[in-house]
């Protein structure tokens, strides 16, 4: 089995994915800053079922920082699992120098850490965002995807590109994966999916950006996690790999659905207030999920009422 460095250990995907590799026999060295984007104690509480765990070792550390990491990381690493990032579309836009100074910065750290001690693996979490406002759908892989429309996008475009010169330059074997609006427990409590829900176990009413006819390919944590373990088996099974995916669900969602159906899952009539749509959102993400189903044999098994379904349950638990 592997040593895995695992950045964003502590985040709504790092923490499903900490749990899977040791599940499965890795080492896991997880790292994360515990960033100020949402309350400190949510990602103490994902931490909880595995920070004991005998093959798990934590160090708090913030990619931005080169000094931290020569200083704290073992020199022995076989993969670096790279998840964590500065989220957010409509954030970005108002703070874009932070989502560069992280999602590029600290990517770029990340690489050059990997040329100075000979780690040659990386799994890289980029986003669908990076897509734009595409007029062809379900988005493939090889569509011209340099027009995103948000700082956020732009910066995990660019990490995209990063990677790609580090493996030209220094033969590292890449994966980046597009990720497409990822649900499921421990959900960002900043997401819609979260937020809805919540305001609705409340009895308050939701805000609507638009007419209700965007969509998203929602795809649940636990196919999204499956994704990440082929495409780790695949790096360290292959030499002189250099692959982009789509980890998709290829079954876009409409906004309008998505609400009625956390509504119905949840027993509660609608209550919504209809607003402008806002500046960075995208239309649709729609994901083309062929080149992932026939490079790793990721096949999403997880429909979306069902996904809510389990939402909610873990919601209503917690």
């Amino acid at each position: 089995m592997a040593k895995i460095l695992l950045t964003g250990c502590a985040g709504f995907i790092g923490s499903h994915t900490a749990e899977r590799l040791l599940s499965e026999g890795h080492r896991v060295i997880g790292i994360d800053n515990f960033s100020k984007f949402y309350d400190r104690k949510i990602k103490e509480k994902n931490l909880e079922s595995f920070i004991n765990h005998p093959d798990f070792e934590f160090i708090e550390l913030d990619i931005r920082d080169k000094d931290a990491m020569d200083k704290l990381l073992p020199e022995s690493i076989d993969l670096i699992l790279h998840l964590a990032a500065k989220a957010g579309v409509r954030p970005s836009i108002l703070a874009p120098e932070a989502y560069i100074n992280v999602n590029i910065k600290g990517t770029h750290h990340l690489l050059e850490w990997m040329c100075e001690n000979s780690c040659r693996k990386m799994f890289f979490a980029s986003s669908s965002s990076i897509y734009g406002n595409q007029k062809l759908t379900p988005f493939r892989e090889d569509q011209v995807d340099d027009e995103p429309i948000s700082p956020y996008a732009a910066t995990k475009r660019s990490a995209e590109l990063l990677n790609y010169t580090y493996h030209h330059l220094y033969k590292l074997d890449i994966i980046n994966a597009r990720f497409f609006t990822v649900f499921g427990p421990r959900q960002r409590p900043d997401l819609a999916i979260h937020k809805f829900t919540k305001l609705i176990d409340k009895g308050q009413s939701i805000d609507m950006y638009g007419d209700g006819t965007t969509a998203r390919d929602y795809t649940f944590i636990s196919d999204t996690v499956d994704g990440i373990m082929k495409g780790v088996s695949y790096l360290l099974e292959n030499e002189g790999v250099f692959e982009t995916i789509n980890l998709g669900n290829n079954k876009p969602v409409t906004l309008k659905d998505m609400i009625a159906t956390i509504y119905q899952k949840m027993g509660a009539s609608p209550q919504i207030n209809q607003l402008p749509m806002q500046e960075g959102d995208v239309n649709i993400t729609y994901a083309s999920i062929e080149k992932a189903k026939n490079l790793l044999g990721y096949e999403p098994q997880v429909s979306f009422e069902e996904g809510i379904e389990r939402f909610i349950e873990w919601y209503r638990s917690n």
